[in-house]
């Protein structure tokens, strides 16, 4: 198996430098042992070990090593900058490293390392670092996260509902799994009206995918994704700036999927359920419009007070299904509301549960893991925002309060009360290049999500 990008075996490197991997705190011992001359070319170049700081050593022919500067070691994105800031040429690491700096340093580096090169080549290449072992998790986990962002990245024209699908099909076969896919017309046939109402008007036909995948003996997990591939708004349409990115509000589902695959490819002892609702929220003369009146497969009828406020009607119809298969939780993933980016940024996705075990589990994994969330409550007081005079509820509201506390209690309103149920509503985006983080699309929770599972499993 080829090599991630950024990374060349040691056969290969045969010229690779010395990388020198420093802190603030670290670089006074690591300069003691170095030559006089060394000490000043540091001070020369005001090289202190700073987080994101990178310097060439020099030599007698060129360069004799590099140092990057970092901050947390177990903070992959300490790493990020490393493949962009040095030269694209081989580099092997220097020194010794515990086992999960070194992974985290790997993963790091691949995430920085990573340009999405469907449509346009790179205007350079990163820097390479030596590996000597292949490592199954940091390949698993890297694979992972530049699953969501290719998925993330690539335009609707080739990455709309039957794109999803054949990602999906794709997974299910490379890993023993099982896939079911309802689409068009035989959504209505089978009990999902609403995630058919959202997705009539486009040319390509709304569906629901779902993998199967595990041992029957083994804990259930079910994750959903919201597939909306793109989102004009409906007839409520989106403002040119606030439709441009929309090719990213599948960011759900490429979690959903990344997440599932990463199971698989790691072979953990669980049973997954996937379950992905993929359509594009198009205008045309059958669009849904607002004030029509929903059904859903939970039988709860839905006031549509904005076509807007769509991924809520397709997860609504995708978690009752979830729910009818009795896992041991479910977890779903949305790019659901500009709400939790106005109250938590661009970063940090709200994490919403009406479990606290579960909660404090995806929580205190993504601390350990440097990839963070934060808990919003599930605020039952704001039912009163989705009431509906002619339905059960209303898709929004005429208040623009506590926006994604009241997705939240919308969708919970489709999960069967003893259920377990995680909901993280992403952005799944940078806004603009950073260290490690190129513009575009971006995996959130991704780590924390598998490494909650992987304790759950075990392993």
């Amino acid at each position: 198996m080829s090599l991630p990008s950024g990374f060349i075996t040691a056969e290969a490197a045969t010229d690779a430098l010395p990388l020198h991997v420093v802190s603030r705190e670290s670089l006074a011992d690591w300069r003691a042992s170095q030559p006089a001359a060394t000490g000043a070319w540091l001070d020369a170049q005001g090289f202190d070990g700073a987080p994101g700081s990178a310097l060439l050593l020099p030599g007698d022919d060129g360069a004799s090593g590099a140092m990057i500067g970092i901050g947390d070691p177990l903070d992959p994105y300490s790493y990020g900058h490393a493949p962009l800031a040095l030269p694209p040429r081989a580099f092997r690491l220097a020194g010794e490293h515990d086992p999960a700096t070194l992974a985290t340093l790997q993963l790091g580096w691949g995430l920085g390392a990573y340009r999405f090169s469907r449509y346009k080549q790179p205007s350079r290449a990163p820097a390479l670092l030596q590996v000597d072992e292949d490592c199954p998790d940091v390949r698993a986990a890297l694979a992972a996260c530049v699953r969501v962002r290719d998925l993330v990245n690539t335009p609707t024209e080739h990455m709309g509902p039957d794109q999803l699908e054949q990602v999906a099909c794709e997974i299910a076969e490379r890993h023993g799994g099982n896939i079911e896919v309802i689409s068009g017309d035989d959504l209505l046939i089978r009990n999902f009206p609403a995630i058919h109402a959202v997705g009539r008007a486009s040319h390509r036909a709304p569906r629901l995918i779902c993998v199967t995948w595990g041992e029957p003996a083994h804990p259930h997990v079910a994750i959903v994704g919201k597939g909306v591939c793109f989102d004009t708004g409906g007839l409520d349409l989106k403002p040119a700036d606030g439709m441009r990115n929309m090719k990213k509000d599948m960011g759900g589902s490429a979690h959903a999927i990344a997440l599932a695959e990463w199971v698989m490819a790691r072979q953990l002892p669980l049973r997954v359920t996937l379950l992905v609702a993929a359509v594009e929220n198009s205008v045309g003369p059958n669009a849904f419009r607002p004030g029509e009146v929903l059904d859903t497969r939970a039988g709860i009828s839905v006031e549509v007070d904005n076509t807007d406020a769509e991924g809520r009607l397709v997860l609504c119809d995708a978690l009752t299904y979830a729910g009818e298969q009795s896992p041991d939780f479910i977890l779903d993933f949305a790019t659901l509301t500009g709400a939790a980016r106005i109250a938590l940024g661009p970063d940090l996705p709200a994490l919403y549960s009406n479990d606290d075990a579960l909660a404090d589990a995806w929580l205190d994994a993504g601390t350990q893991q440097r990839d963070p969330l934060w808990r919003m409550p599930l605020w039952r007081p704001y039912w009163r925002y989705l009431t509906s005079n002619i339905a059960d509820i209303a898709n929004g509201g005429p208040s623009r309060m506590a926006g994604s506390v009241t997705a939240a209690l919308y969708l919970e309103r489709f999960v069967p009360a003893a259920q377990k149920w995680a909901h993280l509503d992403v952005y799944s985006w940078n806004d603009a290049d950073r260290p490690g983080r190129p513009a575009g699309g971006e995996a959130q929770g991704l780590r924390a999500a598998f490494a909650m599972l992987q304790a759950r499993a075990g392993r």
